[in-house]
This record gives C-alpha cells, sequence and structure tokens, in this order.
C-alpha cells in the first residue's frame, strides 16, 4: 500500500547506517553472495537502516530496516556538520503490515502458551533523498523537488 511519507513519519526519519545489497539467502553462499531482486519488478534490493524520532516510538521500535528497489545503489544525501546522522526523505514509499511473534513461546511444563505478537510494519521505497526544507538547503533546490 502506498502511504504518504510525512504520515508515516510525522517527525522525519534519519539514515543510521549505509545504503547496502540485500542478501537473498537462498541464492547465496558462503562463497557467492547474490543480490536478493524484487519478485514483482526484479529490481534489485538494497536495504538502509534508520530511525524514526517520533518521542512516541516504543525504544525497540525506534531502528529498523527499510528496503529500497533500485537498479542501481542508492546514495544518501549530504548529512549537516554536526548531525551524527543523516536525515533523509524516501520516495515511492509502501507499507505491509505483518504479524511479529518473535516474542510467543510454546507452552512449557504445564504453563500456558505465552504471545505477546505484535504488529509490524515492512517498508519499501523507490527512492531516498534529502527532505524538502533542510536547513542550508537553497529555496531554488526545494522548489525543484516540489514540482
Amino acid at each position: 500500500m502506498l502511504v504518504q511519507f510525512g504520515l508515516a513519519f510525522p517527525y522525519g526519519l534519519y539514515a543510521v547506517g549505509p545504503v547496502e545489497p540485500e542478501l537473498d539467502f537462498e541464492r547465496s553462499s558462503k562463497d557467492r553472495p547474490v543480490q536478493a531482486r524484487d519478485k514483482e519488478t526484479e529490481q534489485l534490493v538494497w536495504k538502509v537502516e534508520v530511525m524514526d524520532p517520533d518521542p512516541d516510538t516504543k525504544k525497540n521500535d525506534r531502528t529498523f530496516v527499510v528496503r529500497i528497489l533500485a537498479d542501481v545503489q542508492p546514495v544518501l544525501p549530504e548529512s549537516l556538520p554536526g548531525l551524527p546522522f543523516t536525515p533523509i526523505y524516501l520516495d515511492g514509499l509502501t507499507a505491509a503490515p505483518w504479524v511479529d511473534t518473535r516474542s510467543c513461546t510454546g507452552p512449557e511444563d504445564g504453563k500456558a502458551h505465552r504471545c505477546r505478537a505484535r504488529q509490524g510494519w515492512s517498508f519499501r521505497a523507490s527512492g531516498v533523498t534529502a527532505p524538502k526544507n533542510m536547513p542550508g538547503q537553497s529555496r531554488a533546490a526545494s522548489s525543484d523537488k516540489a514540482a
């Protein structure tokens, strides 16, 4: 499902690592890594670890991976001096819900089944750019991106 970046991330988003190829674990071997391709578009899959600065986001949910579908490796925008992370904007953002069952345990020794499953989201994008209203960005550059 296509989503508006500002609705998904009202406080913005920061890249906390580089853009890297996502490996296809089924086709890769120890000696020969194979990059994953999207099943629908056949584009290469890249990944970047990001941080959501929303103060209401739970600690364990603040950082996560976004996958970017692109034929060539996306390049992160330049970060602002003094910032430890790179502010980013994701083009063509999609979100897919999934059920996170990693905290579920089976019944043990007469104890009841415990499951703290929760809603998770898988985010994909078609590109990554600098946010439109970054300090230090010229007005011309901002208006060019809006067009």
